[in-house]
């Protein structure tokens, strides 16, 4: 396969996970600034979003107050965000349009029915408008997903698609996670106390894990225990974990298509072992945010030995 075809192939995937990602983080800012809180607390969950995005810096220099209207604009429509969700469904058909011979039609149609549909939605103002948008961007993903896994063959060009979304993804949940226990619970607010409680409900809702929480650990909704499953528990999809195992079985597919290993595959089995050897307790004691940041720096190492090795 060219290395152009791959990289439209992993953007493509990358790009639809990450419109996914923003639609679920301004949902759940709709529900945080929703609660009945001290003062702030609805600017904290706008900015919170900003923070989980990954471009508090653009979003500073534009100028804007992080507020309901101007998040939702900015992470949503704004033109001068290369990261807003209708910026990554218009990248990820323009890839998928480029490489459409490498795709089932089937696949190619819920890309480009979700690029369509948003033309057709536009930019709703109401909030009830725009949680439906919000629904139909999450439904999108579910129908990219769906069509990929069920109609690709499993060959180059599907490795290099689920490689992309599986980085984008891991890179996501480490955000939300950080930003959740690092920067959202207000000064005064207590540990462990309503609000603290509703916004690692809404950490879960946001990442379709509420119920696997519930069927895992049977008991009420417990900070180290959130961070247990969405950074070890290898049985949630969106556990760091679990996002580190799909990306060495992907990187391992393409190793034997290919014929050769490099050090891709050595960087993602590497943090592979460590995820086995650790535990929560480890991980506390040291410093979530400590983890986190290091794992983000190691998630775009691997980004980095992937385009090298692959994409260039």
């Amino acid at each position: 396969m060219l290395s152009r075809t791959a990289e439209s192939l992993y953007w493509t995937g990358r790009y639809m996970e990450r419109a996914d990602f923003l639609a679920r983080i301004l949902e759940a800012a709709v529900r945080l600034a929703a609660l009945p809180a001290r003062d702030g607390a609805a600017a904290t969950a706008w900015a919170s979003a900003i923070a989980s995005a990954g471009v508090s810096g653009a979003f500073a220099a534009s100028a804007r107050t992080p507020n309901e209207k101007s998040v939702r604009e900015y992470l949503a429509f704004a033109p001068d965000n290369m990261s807003s969700i209708r910026a990554c469904i218009t990248s990820a058909r323009t890839n998928a349009r480029s490489v459409r011979t490498a795709l089932t039609i089937e696949l190619w149609e819920a890309i480009n029915g979700a690029y369509n549909g948003l033309a057709e939605l536009g930019e709703p103002t109401k909030r009830d408008d725009f949680v439906r948008y919000l629904e139909f961007v999450k439904g999108v993903s579910l129908a990219f997903e769906g069509a990929s896994s069920r109609t690709m063959l499993r060959n180059d060009a599907y490795w290099f698609l689920r490689l992309g979304g599986a980085i984008e993804r891991a890179d996501n949940t480490a955000r939300l996670l950080d930003v959740k226990y690092h920067l959202l619970l207000p000064a005064g607010e207590r540990v462990g106390g309503q609000l603290d409680y509703f916004q690692w409900t809404t950490l879960l809702r946001e990442v379709s894990a509420l119920t696997a929480y519930r069927w895992v650990y049977r008991e009420s909704v417990r900070p180290w225990l959130v961070a247990d499953l969405l950074v070890l528990n290898r049985q949630m999809p969106r556990s760091l974990a679990s996002c580190q195992g799909m990306i060495v079985s992907y990187l391992d597919k393409l190793a034997t298509d290919y014929g050769r290993r490099g050090p891709a595959q050595r960087i993602a089995s590497a943090r592979l072992t460590q995820f086995n050897e650790t535990n929560i307790e480890d991980i506390f004691q040291s410093g979530l945010h400590e983890y986190i940041l290091a794992f983000l720096s190691e998630n775009n190492r691997l980004a980095s030995a992937i385009h090298d090795q692959y994409l260039v």
